[in-house]
């Protein structure tokens, strides 16, 4: 028989998490669902996030084919690294300037043009977190990915991924324009906007959001920062058997040891105080877990 979640050291966390796994056999399918989010918890968010690598990527494209791109300010900035411009203009302009590079894309091209950049990118994943997902999988749970990223790119590797399907990633949303058929019958379309749907998700938006669009409370969730608090509350505070997991990044040797913050608002007080006060499985990647990233990254 395969041995349980190799990479998870023996220790009080493993065996919450092996007696959750083994608790939950005794739900309904049909009530076995997974939220886990994606930076810091299934891949690494740290030197920079995987999807701004990819906006960086695209930005420098769109320079080389108009230098006069790098005149704009949220660009300028980007390129010469100046932190203090960076602080002034603000993450949510600069963000916005590079949602722009794909606005009027149809999804298909955008979907496209992630896997191109990803192809030549080692994805930053978390060994054990792999490891816990094909668990789950194994046990019949529907497993989603409820992110702050972008909807669309983490759809377009989620499956290959993390084997999980497109339809059961729950992100922040761009909206999409309908382009009717025209006179010469090309169409009908759906364009990229720049607009948000209701909100980055993070916070109380990822209840709402894994309500809304996948109309299913979890009955175990894991996440890293500020920005999973509500969706992990939510879960713990479910019908048991319920299981919330707090990535802790404590590994300095292995990873970059700190304490994971929302990106869109100000946390209250450590996320990691938070898990320990409300009696969350905190995991400790220094502790808990043997390996950190998988061979590509080892």
């Amino acid at each position: 028989m395969t041995e349980l979640l190799p990479s998870w050291r023996p220790g009080a966390t493993r065996d919450a998490i092996v007696a959750f796994l083994d608790a939950a056999d005794a739900v309904p399918v049909e009530q076995r669902v997974a939220c886990f989010d994606n930076d810091g918890t299934l891949w690494s968010e740290k030197p920079e996030y995987v999807q701004l690598r990819f906006f960086v990527d695209a930005m420098k494209s769109a320079i080389q084919a108009d230098p006069s791109a790098a005149e704009k300010p949220e660009f300028a900035a980007l390129i010469s690294g100046d932190q203090a411009a960076i602080g002034e203009i603000g993450l949510e302009r600069i963000a916005y300037a590079l949602t722009g590079l794909f606005e009027g894309e149809e999804p298909e091209e955008f979907t496209a043009r992630v896997r191109d950049f990803m192809s030549g990118t080692v994805a930053p994943t978390y060994a054990p977190m792999l490891e816990l997902l094909d668990e789950l999988r194994r046990r019949d749970f529907t497993l989603c990915v409820v992110t702050g990223g972008g909807t669309e790119f983490v759809r377009a590797v989620s499956q290959e991924l993390y084997g999980v399907p497109a339809q059961n990633v729950v992100g922040s949303l761009i909206a999409y324009e309908f382009v009717p058929t025209a006179d010469d019958g090309t169409g009908p379309r759906l364009r990229r906007t720049t607009e948000l749907v209701n909100g980055a998700n993070e916070g109380a938006i990822k209840v709402s959001n894994i309500q809304t669009q996948l109309g299913r409370r979890p009955i175990f969730a894991a996440g890293n920062s500020g920005g999973d608090r509500e969706m992990l509350e939510w879960v713990a505070a479910g019908a048991g058997p319920t299981l919330a997991v707090l990535v802790d990044h404590d590994d300095a040797d292995r990873e970059t040891a700190y304490v994971s913050t929302a990106a869109t608002f100000a946390d209250p007080e450590p996320i990691t105080d938070v898990g320990h006060r409300l009696g969350w499985t905190v995991v400790s990647m220094a502790r808990d877990w043997e390996t950190v990233f998988g061979a590509a990254r080892d």
